[in-house]
């Protein structure tokens, strides 16, 4: 057993938590000797400033209230927080590099983002952003890798474990299982540290949300229904994303309304649950979510949020709920087989929600896969990220800012296989760990470079042919960001993450058709 130790500002905090989302980041902390801060103000002057400075989508303060109970100004509020701790999130992800533990926001407001790293060192860079700093054993990539080993070791049938994550709060990785007694035995002979992981006793089965009952969204075939989760373009081709197991590849679809609406260009279930329908001129693609009171909520963009933060869910059956993310990279095994990369959280759905959207203020997040429990009860859900779904078919985001963004904004999260370095101007590493993986079966390999700012970083998938590493995939755009989607036939592979100009940390995450063998050995240089 270990012993977390946290380190916060030294402040007084205001009496009202509506208070607190006023004040930017960092500016609890104040000098010795300076000033005392003035006193909190009303609850009507600070409502005032904060729809000052966020106007939220609306009906989404509303779900928030009956959701999370919340009151109004809570809801406003955690809103503010959000918004404005979620850069610093990434900031700090990014400058702790291999030593960040993970990153989540606390409290009913979200007032307090808490960032974990493995060094008692890093304690000062994490106050200066304005976040609380616990020092934990064992760093995100460590327990990711543990994660992965885990996945590996348990069997899809019999049902041993219904889904496992990385629980930054605990700095663990938890196992949830009907048989805890069966999954701690496979655990043992994964081979991990087992002081990484905790097996939880959970009557949660998770089931994919399609429904055969019609109703509103869209349709396949005569009876199949689920919902639109993103409007996208490829080119300017109009679509729409939403999840794997609703519909195959060359699968018609028909809208609402049951006119005809659009075929799906690509589905992947399971390993993944994403799929994405190119639709016909009678449909216009557009930057909104239903949300769920004859109204809709603006899409700007696809940062991810941060964990702890507040979502809400679209869907055709349920509508409009909202919730809180408990835990990014999670693996759930459904009747039909694992997911890998899903993120949970506690927003209920029913079935005929599948595949409609998440959403965290006006960031994209995710498709609904599947979960328990429905909106009578409550429940879990999971949802497959969007960036993932973008970067896999070369979509863009429909959005408010008129010219679609790149596929992804933030840090490269969701994938199953991720692995961290460092770079100096003009080197190379070779990932995974200087060696390489096998593809058992051809299909669609994706890997995400999320390096650091200032930097170019450069990124290069390599097949064997027998002879030496040849380049198959490449991304070399003039920044320290880079994103790649191959379709390719059964081999040996690496990554080779140069870079072109500056110094610093990255990480690489990347996705695989099937698994792979562990890394070996080396061929040629």
């Amino acid at each position: 057993m270990f012993r977390r130790h946290t380190v916060s500002t030294t402040c007084v905090l205001a009496a009202t938590a509506l208070a607190l989302a006023a004040v930017p980041a960092g500016a609890e902390r104040r000098a010795a000797g300076a000033p005392a801060m003035p006193a909190a103000p009303s609850a009507t002057t600070a409502v005032s400033a904060v729809s000052a400075a966020l106007k939220p989508p609306p009906n989404m303060l509303e779900a928030l209230e009956r959701d999370l109970g919340l009151t109004p100004a809570q809801a406003q509020a955690r809103l503010l927080n959000e918004a404005r701790l979620s850069p610093v999130a990434i900031q700090l992800s990014r400058r702790l590099g291999p030593r960040f533990g993970g990153v989540w926001l606390r409290g009913s407001t979200a007032h307090t983002l808490v960032a974990a790293t493995t060094s008692a060192a890093d304690i000062p860079t994490i106050l200066d952003a304005g976040a609380q700093a616990e020092v934990v054993p064992r760093s995100l990539a460590e327990l990711t890798v543990t994660k992965q080993k885990i996945d590996e070791a348990l069997p899809p049938r019999p049902l041993v474990s219904s889904a496992r994550f990385v629980d930054v709060k605990r700095n663990k990785v938890v196992v949830l299982s009907p048989k805890p007694d069966d999954a701690q035995n496979f655990v043992e002979s994964a081979g991990v540290d087992e002081e990484a992981v905790v097996v939880l006793p959970s009557t949660e089965v998770p089931l994919t949300l399609n429904d055969l009952v019609g109703g509103n969204a869209y349709y396949i075939g005569v009876t199949s229904r689920c919902s639109i989760g993103f409007s996208v373009l490829k080119g300017t081709q109009q679509g729409f994303v939403s999840a794997g197991h609703c519909g195959r590849t060359g699968a018609a679809t028909t809208g609402f309304n049951r006119v005809a609406q659009g075929t799906f260009q690509g589905s992947v279930f399971p390993g993944s649950d994403y799929s994405w329908v190119a639709t016909n001129s009678d449909w216009t693609a557009t930057p909104t979510v239903d949300n769920g009171a004859g109204g809709t909520v603006p899409v700007a963009g696809a940062r991810v949020a941060v964990e702890g933060a507040s979502v809400c869910r679209s869907g055709s059956t349920t509508d409009w709920h909202c919730g809180l993310i408990q835990q990014h990279d999670a693996s759930v095994t459904y009747p039909q087989g694992t997911v890998f990369g899903l993120t949970r959280t506690n927003v209920c759905a029913e079935p005929g929600d599948s595949g409609g959207s998440f959403i965290s203020i006006d960031q994209a997040q995710g498709v609904t896969s599947g979960g328990t429990g429905d909106c009578s009860q409550g429940g879990t859900t999971y949802f497959q990220p969007v960036g993932e779904i973008l970067t896999a078919y070369g979509l863009s985001l429909r959005t408010t800012a008129g010219n679609p963004p790149p596929p992804v904004t933030g840090t490269c999260t969701g994938f199953p296989n991720t692995y961290t370095g460092t770079l100096a101007a003009g080197r190379s590493a070779y990932q995974p760990r200087g060696l390489y993986y096998r593809l058992t079966v051809g299909g669609l390999q994706t890997a995400c470079l999320d390096g650091a700012d200032g930097t170019d970083f450069d990124l290069y998938l390599q097949k064997w042919n027998g002879r030496n590493w040849a380049v198959v995939a490449t991304s070399d755009s003039a920044g320290p960001d880079e994103r790649i989607s191959y379709t390719g036939t059964p081999g040996y592979y690496r990554y080779r993450v140069f870079s072109a100009a500056g110094s610093g940390p990255y990480t690489l995450g990347f996705r695989v058709p099937s698994a792979v063998t562990a890394p070996a050995g080396r061929l040629g240089r």
